[in-house]
């Protein structure tokens, strides 16, 4: 089963996150919406893995500040994650957008405060098991710089390309390597 994880004011509903259900279907993959409380979003997935791991082996895809969930979860759960343009250090990049946000599945409102800021830090994983992580970054990202993520990730399996931008531009090109690197 393949958990995919949207990012910061996204749904499970999102452009990519329909790309990657209808390419992935057969895999067994869920995108689940949910909720921009980090603690909430962190207690949903936790319920999904373990409900999951019961029966099956489970895999995390996650997309921007999805991947910071990931990475956190991969680490808690010691399973294999694709990162998407992840942000590693969302309580820097996400400082910027304090107050009132907009969802961009239904335009929906939803404030983003300080409290939530901080509670990221406790998903903080100082020296992640690389082995378990494949990163997929473009470097025309126009909100995430992937540096970033090369330099927290440093030695996992990668591929990182020209141009592009924070939707990652053509994820269905990359269905093989992520189907590959979750068999490995």
């Amino acid at each position: 089963m393949i958990i995919y994880i949207h990012g910061f004011g996204s749904s499970g509903e999102g452009s990519k996150a329909k790309i990657l259900r209808e390419l992935l279907e057969d895999e067994g993959f869920i995108a689940p919406s949910l909720s921009y409380v980090p603690e909430l979003a962190i207690n949903t997935l936790k319920e999904l893995i373990e409900s999951y791991s019961k029966f099956e082996k489970v895999y995390l895809m996650g997309s921007s500040l999805g991947g910071y969930y990931a990475i956190y979860l991969a680490d808690l759960y010691n399973i294999k994650a694709v990162l998407i343009n992840p942000s590693v250090s969302p309580t820097r990049t996400l400082e910027k957008v304090l107050g009132e946000q907009e969802n961009y599945y239904d335009s929906s409102k939803f404030e983003w405060n300080k409290a939530h800021l901080r509670s990221l830090e406790q998903f903080e994983v100082n020296n992640p098991q690389v082995e378990r992580y494949l990163l997929l970054s473009q470097k025309g990202d126009e909100t995430l710089n992937y540096v970033d993520a090369l330099q927290k990730l440093y030695g996992c399996k990668k591929c990182i390309e020209e141009g592009g931008s924070h939707s990652f531009d053509g994820i269905g090109r990359y269905i093989a390597d992520i189907e590959d690197f979750f068999e490995e």
